[in-house]
Formats: structure tokens, C-alpha cells, sequence
């Protein structure tokens, strides 16, 4: 079972990193788009969950604090940012990654 993944920066060995790819640059580039990757979905479910309090007006008078919304954002807020998220994935061999067109490598 994987540790759970701390809110806070860890310091990490570049070495293990770039391991699997032996490029640390390879390695930064695949742990940034699976980031991004993350970061869509969860704004994506994010927006998913606040959709229901969006209200058509914007009227002072009708907009009232929402205790649920209140708690959903802050649950969001509280999450593991997605670049640590990525950087726990990749150093855990959990991300595929490949690149286009380059040629097999033999076993």
C-alpha cells in the first residue's frame, strides 16, 4: 500500500528521478504533464461539485455563504497540490509515459 502523500515538499534525490527515464529533463517533463493532468481533473470535478450553488443572477441580495460549498473548496484546498501528486506517482513507477516515434528498446 503507497504512504500517503504529504501536502508539504519533500525533499527528494534527483537520482531516483531520473532512474527510470536516465534523463532528469525527461523525467521533469513527464512528472509536469501528468501534473497538468491532474490539476484538469480536478478542477474539472471541482466545477462538477460547485455547479449545483451557481446562481443565473448576480444580485447581491440572493448571494448568501453556502456551508457545503464552504467545505468542498476547502476540502480542494486541503488536497496534495497535483505536482506532488505526479512526483509521488512517477517516483512510485505508476505513470506510463512513452515517447512518439522513437525507436524500441531491445530487452
Amino acid at each position: 500500500m503507497s504512504n500517503p502523500i504529504s501536502r508539504n515538499a519533500e525533499t527528494r534525490d534527483l537520482r531516483n528521478l531520473e532512474e527510470e527515464t536516465q534523463n532528469i529533463y525527461l523525467s521533469a517533463a513527464i512528472i509536469s504533464k501528468r501534473a497538468n493532468q491532474i490539476a484538469e481533473k480536478q478542477k474539472e470535478e471541482l466545477r462538477n461539485r460547485l455547479e449545483p450553488f451557481l446562481n443565473d443572477s448576480d444580485n447581491l441580495e440572493e448571494i448568501q455563504e453556502n456551508r457545503e460549498q464552504i467545505e468542498i473548496s476547502l476540502m480542494y484546498e486541503r488536497m496534495p497540490k497535483p505536482t506532488l501528486l505526479a512526483t509521488q506517482e512517477f517516483d512510485e513507477n505508476k505513470s506510463y509515459w512513452r515517447i512518439p516515434d522513437a525507436p524500441e528498446k531491445p530487452l
